[in-house]
């Protein structure tokens, strides 16, 4: 299913880099993967299970020539964090059998050969921006492997993002009907709703639908603020509050945008993100140490050989 999706043409014209946010589906594969899978060592694997399932299966469809995979591990040491100590702070910490699978997890990625990016001052979704912006000054567009609206924000005319759960694409043309503003405004939705799960406040009494009005009236925060005594005499319910509390809230709204903007400036190893040669020997090693069955190793494997003839056809 395609919303609003590059046309086929515009896709054709570029190489393609896959973004994928490693975090969001390591956590679904923790979540809904039975707890009967374990290392050589006792400790639970079964995200790890669930996320090469998911890996395997993009690199058996897409055959990647340029792919990057991004972890979190900024997870209280992010630049947000100085700006605002409480960001993310409601958020309990990841148990060590998580963590012990988060690093099994970027370790099969290094031994298939697929760039892998983390940092400790940069969450993924930046990492993942700043290679997209890298990428477009190399003639790529991008196809970003998450179901996160915040990424939508990074779509430009070529791109895509890509929920691989539910099969569902949508360019930036798509992201309106989505979430009810253009990509280029996520932010500012996101900075005047806020955002329980980074635990952002944004502005009292100012929710989806007034948010997306106010956006589509004046076209941008900067311009809302700029405006606001304009917005007592729009046609929303509790206008004269809200204008209020924008002029009061003035500070805290722009940094609560500043959180919320993904960075394009993150540290990044190298441009091309193109897919190097498989480890062999690495492969093998984890796939004993993490007990995975036949059929796992097969497909591994296979993807080693596909990963072959990617990098030779290129």
């Amino acid at each position: 299913m395609s919303d609003g999706a590059s046309p086929p043409g515009a896709r054709g014209a570029r190489p393609t880099l896959h973004l994928v946010d490693a975090s969001l589906y390591v956590f679904r594969a923790w979540h809904s993967m039975p707890d009967e899978f374990r290392d050589a060592d006792g400790w639970p694997t079964n995200a790890v299970h669930g996320f090469a399932r998911f890996l395997l299966e993009l690199l058996e469809r897409e055959r990647p020539r340029h792919i990057a995979i991004a972890f979190d591990e900024a997870l209280d040491s992010c630049f947000r964090n100085a700006l605002y100590p409480a960001y993310k702070a409601n958020r309990e910490p990841a148990p060590e059998e998580l963590k012990r699978q988060f690093a099994h997890c970027k370790a099969l990625c290094e031994a298939l050969g697929l760039v892998t990016l983390a940092h400790a001052d940069y969450e993924a979704d930046d990492l993942i921006g700043s290679a997209l912006h890298l990428a477009r000054a190399h003639g790529l567009r991008g196809v970003i492997v998450s179901a996160d609206k915040d990424l939508s924000q990074l779509l430009d005319e070529h791109d895509e993002q890509w929920d691989f759960a539910r099969g569902q694409r949508w360019g930036a043309a798509g992201v309106k009907a989505r979430h009810g503003v253009h990509a280029h405004q996520i932010a500012d939705y996101l900075a005047l709703t806020g955002d329980a799960i980074d635990n952002i406040p944004g502005v009292q009494g100012i929710g989806a639908k007034t948010a997306a009005q106010l956006l589509a009236h004046f076209g941008s925060l900067d311009a809302l603020l700029a405006r606001v005594d304009e917005v007592a005499f729009l046609r929303l319910r509790g206008a004269t509050g809200i204008a209020a509390r924008l002029r009061a809230e003035r500070e805290r709204v722009l940094l609560w945008r500043h959180l919320t903007t993904i960075a394009l400036d993150a540290p990044l190893p190298q441009a091309g993100f193109t897919r190097a040669a498989v480890d062999g020997a690495q492969l093998s090693a984890l796939c004993d140490a993490l007990r995975f069955g036949p059929l796992t190793r097969r497909r591994l494997h296979d993807a080693a050989g596909l990963a072959v003839s990617v990098t030779a056809a290129g």
